[in-house]
């Protein structure tokens, strides 16, 4: 898939941003707004509602994502663009590449965010660290069950890979 001309991306960006601003005024959650574009129109709009929903995975890219899905009735974007209005943090990159967009389009630097406290090189950081090394206890805990689901999953002839 083509990257949308700029013209066009332009406007879908300026509806990213505008979803942000407005979002700081509605005290859902910080000032983040995304959209999903499919063929050249917005299918899916998205706003930071970590606040709203005291949910910390409620970034706009995801609740943008979330929604996209449900509209496309898939559990990936593959010929969807998505704009945001800030650089995804490392949680929405994972995301983001787990929906498997054509393309992503960002307006603010994630060094603009950490200069008004949406910091998260430490998350960065703390991914290059070693388990034993993390802040977080990263603990293996193996049990005799666990792969029982994978053996499953293995000789499942009817899945869906993703």
């Amino acid at each position: 898939m083509l990257p949308t001309p700029p013209a066009l991306a332009l406007e879908f960006m300026a509806e990213a941003v505008r979803l942000s601003i407005a979002n700081v005024a509605s005290g859902q959650g910080g000032p983040f707004g995304a959209v999903v574009v499919q063929a050249g129109r917005i299918i899916a709009r998205g706003q930071n509602r970590v606040l709203a929903d005291r949910d910390p995975t409620a970034h706009a890219e995801v609740v943008a994502i979330r929604l996209a899905c449900q509209v496309l009735g898939h559990f990936q974007l593959t010929d969807c663009e998505l704009y945001t209005s800030c650089e995804p943090c490392p949680m929405c990159l994972g995301a983001i590449y787990w929906a498997r967009p054509s393309h992503i389009y960002y307006a603010n630097t994630q060094h603009q965010a950490a200069a008004i406290g949406f910091d998260d090189h430490f998350i960065y950081q703390e991914l290059a660290r070693a388990l034993p090394d993390r802040h977080l206890p990263t603990i293996h805990l193996p049990h005799p069950q666990a792969p029982e689901a994978f053996a499953l999953w293995q000789a499942k002839t009817d899945k869906t890979e993703y």
